[in-house]
């Protein structure tokens, strides 16, 4: 994959990127702790400017999170209530619970958009919810734009300022991403194997 993504890079410039970026939130198992740092890098050895590097990366990452959105707002909270109440356990909440869950999202929904684009993992699903509670689309893009600007901004400074050395970002950044991932499984097998207790 980093051969793949490398190349991508070099022969498409900020057209790959974009296009990179919205399959990272398509497809998570292309990870931006690569992407963005390689491009950062590839900015410092004066290929790419770094401004564009970051506009390129956030608009394909912003159209990508976009699909989950739409994707949120296709499922509605009425037929999410049907199905807790027919399969609760598989999705760990009854139909009281998502109420109160949709209560709380709607208080907070655009720092929750902010930081969840912001927190490795959790970046494209925290979309899905802010469609389900139908977030306004323009209040959904600031804040999920916002969140992904300074993203990539971290990732892709810290390759420009590490150089050859780029490689360190996704090395340090990969077991965080693995850990919030297992961390969020173990929660969910947690509560389906404790779901009755929960209700």
């Amino acid at each position: 994959m980093f051969d793949w993504i490398t190349g991508l890079i070099e022969t498409s410039g900020y057209l790959g990127i974009a296009l990179l970026m919205f399959a990272e939130n398509v497809f998570p198992p292309i990870p931006s702790e690569l992407i963005m740092p390689l491009a950062g890098f590839t900015a410092a050895r004066g290929d790419l400017n770094f401004a564009l590097v970051i506009l390129a990366g956030t608009l394909g990452s912003v159209a990508g999170t976009l699909l989950w959105y739409v994707a949120g707002r296709l499922v509605t909270l009425e037929r999410l209530k049907v199905f807790a109440a027919r399969h609760g356990r598989w999705l760990t909440l009854s139909p009281e619970e998502l109420e109160r869950a949709q209560a709380f999202f709607l208080r907070h929904c655009g720092k929750a958009v902010l930081l969840g684009r912001l927190a490795p993992a959790i970046r494209t699903v925290v979309s899905v919810p802010a469609g389900i509670v139908r977030m306004g689309l323009p209040k959904f893009l600031l804040y999920s734009t916002l969140g992904t600007i300074l993203w990539n901004t971290l990732l892709a400074g810290a390759g420009y300022m590490l150089e050859a050395q780029y490689q360190m970002v996704a090395q340090w950044m990969n077991p965080v991403t693995n850990t919030v991932l297992l961390v969020a499984l173990a929660i969910y097998f947690y509560r389906v194997a404790t779901f009755r207790r929960l209700k």
